[in-house]
């Protein structure tokens, strides 16, 4: 399988853990990153996701966890080669027993959003088997500095249940992304920041396409620190 290339490192990929997608490039590249010291990723897989937090926020310190054995290997080659090699650390952990020494200032999270199902494909990225949105929001309450924000990409119609269960753990949202593929198309992805704190919720909407295989100025802009683009292709 080919090495995903950027501009400033390479994601080493394999065919047993799931591999680069729009999803966490989008998260990568939109979360809030700036300010956070210490950054918490969830289900990290291939590392991505951490690597991107690494090049925007050139301070912080990253703990990028996965349950797959195999993942955190990946992922700390992909560390270990990339410039931001002392700031990134891959863990072997579940989540629900995972400890730390401080508290986070931002969670990460591309998390599985299929429910159990008989499909041998991706099972542990792609499936709620070992964490389902409620086990994450859960852990996440209990990780997060005063002032932190969990900070996830999920399917559209999974926002209402989302926000809810943060609700519950009281976790107010603070800044929607509605994400549709282009302009025309129903809203296919919802990029959701929560904190302890209460304010009034940023909302934003984000095109990928302006076109088929045409990505928008807006897509172009948000990644240009990474994607190496030819006529805007």
């Amino acid at each position: 399988m080919k090495d995903f290339h950027f501009k400033e490192f390479s994601v080493r990929q394999s065919g047993q853990v799931f591999r680069v997608g729009t999803d966490a490039v989008l998260l990568g590249s939109l979360a809030l990153v700036h300010g956070a010291r210490n950054i918490l990723e969830v289900g990290t897989g291939t590392g991505i996701i951490s690597l991107m937090a690494a090049q925007r926020n050139s301070t912080a310190q990253i703990v990028a966890i996965d349950i797959d054995e195999e993942a955190v290997h990946l992922a700390q080659e992909n560390f270990s080669h990339s410039p931001f090699w002392e700031r990134l650390h891959a863990k072997e952990a579940d989540f629900t027993l995972f400890s730390a020494a401080k508290k986070f200032d931002l969670i990460l999270s591309n998390p599985p959003y299929f429910a159990a199902n008989n499909s041998e494909k991706d099972v542990l990225a792609r499936q709620q088997k070992t964490l389902t949105f409620s086990t994450l929001i859960e852990e996440a309450a209990q990780h997060l500095s005063e002032d932190g924000r969990l900070s996830v990409i999920i399917p559209y119609e999974s926002g209402l249940y989302f926000t809810q269960k943060c609700k519950e753990k009281h976790l107010s949202l603070q800044r929607k992304i509605t994400i549709h593929g282009n302009a025309d198309a129903a809203p296919k992805r919802l990029i959701l920041e929560f904190g302890h704190s209460s304010f009034s919720c940023v909302e934003e909407t984000f095109i990928i396409e302006k076109s088929p295989r045409q990505y928008s100025e807006q897509y172009l802009e948000a990644t240009k620190a990474f994607h190496v683009f030819g006529d805007g292709k």
